[in-house]
């Protein structure tokens, strides 16, 4: 008998210490997104015309595979080409949601507060991704619907290649899109707004952004071409965040250019690549001036190469960006549609993505990823998503507090219990201020500070009751769990253990 005793100990302490291993290997604090295309409809709506009900079971599928892979973040296209994925006073519905633009959704619900409340359900952060200067995805211009500002604004847009563009040198313009986000940022309950690299149109041979007029209108003296046209999106940037935090301050803005600010070639300062185009010449678009002024959160420059591809190096480009952070929170877009999908043979090893993660992890001032796009994980890549489970995303995090706001510390509600039944602990709060979620732990006996807490089971989104906390019996397998708090601006108060053990022999009250 006492060797068996010894076995199960044995087993035990095998077991414990594997589960404390686990946690420790992982970050407590991770940005794990993912972006949710939806023009054209490449990840969702799969077709505009689907029925509401099968358009919600497609995007719950999407938050449901994200939400298992234990990924905190959805960055959703809710304007994609001058249109909405809500109800606008400045822009039409978008066809790739309604199947005609303009036409509202048969939905018996707001569309855009579904989609946020079913991500904060799950634990995760919701973006509201904001494309600012394309217009219109075609010349199909007979689709558009008459209230697009094609049709309404026709001196706002510049036709280029085979699109149509916002003339961003335009202060209309300027503040069109200013109130665009004014509406977003006060009618939703986003965590963020985010804008992608398309800012000046990425060059296409012998054609011209037929700006000139507005050059000479609005430029300032001795000012040239260039420099006018990064000013204009530097003004963009600048007033977004102007809006954003006079009237939601924890409302984070983030940015995802293009992975290239310069090549050395044309700059010292640059990196040692060979792009074709670059974001700071060809876009116009300066991302460490944002960073240095403080005009935005956080930086998730889109470096969609393989690690060792000569004319774009994934590795000299992580590096590059964290040696060039300026007090901004730093994700790294990954080109997970590119995996078995891809000219460059390296996409074809299905570890190519995984030492990707383990670049960003290995990298201090990197603090995340966000995937590119929805649908190509979920494709026929379990290989590929079982090895970033296993060695990167076994175990949940959350997401990162915003650097800028150098807060460190915020008041811990007080908690008490109220029921314990078969099935779940219901705990009641008290003085709750501003907290937006609730993170259980698995705990051991002593009060931690919650930076040192590693045991992460659940993040629990303070909706509708937010006084009450329902925690399942099943997330809970030790005698100690401990609760935390984490405000709008991602700041975690100290954690509160409680003695599940001696709760079951006191009663319920604490």
């Amino acid at each position: 008998m006492s060797k068996y005793i010894i076995l199960i100990i044995c087993i035990l302490l095998f077991h414990s210490c594997a589960v404390f291993k686990t946690y420790e290997k992982h970050p407590k604090t991770e940005f794990r997104g993912v972006w949710i295309a939806t023009v054209v409809n490449i990840d969702w709506p799969k077709n505009g015309n689907d029925t509401s009900k099968k358009q919600k079971e497609d995007y719950l599928k999407i938050l449901n595979f994200y939400q298992k892979e234990n990924y905190n973040a959805v960055i959703v296209q809710i304007r994609a080409a001058g249109d909405a994925f809500y109800d606008s006073e400045f822009a039409p519905w978008s066809r790739f949601l309604s199947g005609e633009e303009g036409k509202a959704p048969e939905w018996n619900t707001d569309v855009l507060d579904w989609m946020i409340k079913e991500a904060h359900l799950r634990g995760m952060e919701f973006h509201a991704w904001l494309n600012p200067y394309r217009a219109t995805f075609d010349e199909n211009f007979e689709v558009l619907s008459k209230s697009h500002d094609y049709c309404t604004h026709p001196e706002w847009i510049v036709h280029y290649g085979k699109k149509n563009y916002y003339n961003p040198g335009l202060p209309e313009v300027q503040k069109r899109f200013s109130e665009i986000v004014g509406e977003i940022v006060t009618n939703y309950d986003i965590d963020a707004i985010h804008f992608d690299d398309y800012f000046y149109p990425y060059r296409i041979k012998d054609e011209i952004f037929n700006d000139s007029t507005t050059f000479k209108t609005y430029a300032k003296p001795n000012q040239n071409l260039e420099d006018w046209r990064r000013s204009n999106i530097d003004s963009l940037v600048l007033q977004t965040h102007r809006t954003i935090k006079s009237i939601k301050p924890y409302v984070q803005f983030g940015i995802s250019p293009f992975g290239v600010w310069k090549n050395k070639t044309t700059d010292p300062s640059g990196s040692n690549t060979k792009a074709g185009q670059t974001t700071f010449e060809d876009l116009y678009a300066d991302p460490l001036l944002w960073m240095k002024n403080g005009w935005i959160d956080y930086l998730a420059p889109q470096i969609y190469w393989s690690m060792d591809l000569k004319a774009a190096p994934h590795a000299t480009l992580v590096d590059w960006w964290a040696n060039n952070s300026y007090n901004t929170n730093i994700y790294i877009g990954n080109g997970a549609y590119k995996v078995k999908n891809n000219s460059d043979p390296a996409w074809n090893n299905p570890k190519e993505l995984p030492q990707q993660l383990e670049l960003a992890r290995k990298t201090p001032e990197v603090l995340g990823n966000i995937m590119f796009s929805a649908k190509s994980l979920m494709n026929d890549n379990d290989d590929v998503v079982n090895a970033i489970r296993k060695d990167f995303y076994k175990v949940p995090a959350l997401t990162p507090s915003f650097s800028s706001l150098n807060i460190t510390a915020v008041p811990t509600p007080r908690l008490a219990i109220t029921e314990l039944n078969d099935q779940e602990f219901i705990l009641h709060i008290e003085d709750i201020v501003n907290m937006r979620y609730a993170v259980l732990y698995r705990s051991g006996r002593k009060v931690k500070e919650a930076y040192k807490m590693k045991k992460l089971v659940k993040k629990i989104f303070l909706d509708e009751n937010p006084n009450t906390i329902s925690i399942p019996k099943t997330a809970i397998n030790n005698n100690f769990i401990a609760l935390s708090f984490i405000d709008k601006y991602g700041v975690e108060t100290a954690a509160t253990v409680i003695n599940i053990k001696k709760l079951k022999k006191n009663g319920t009250k604490r």
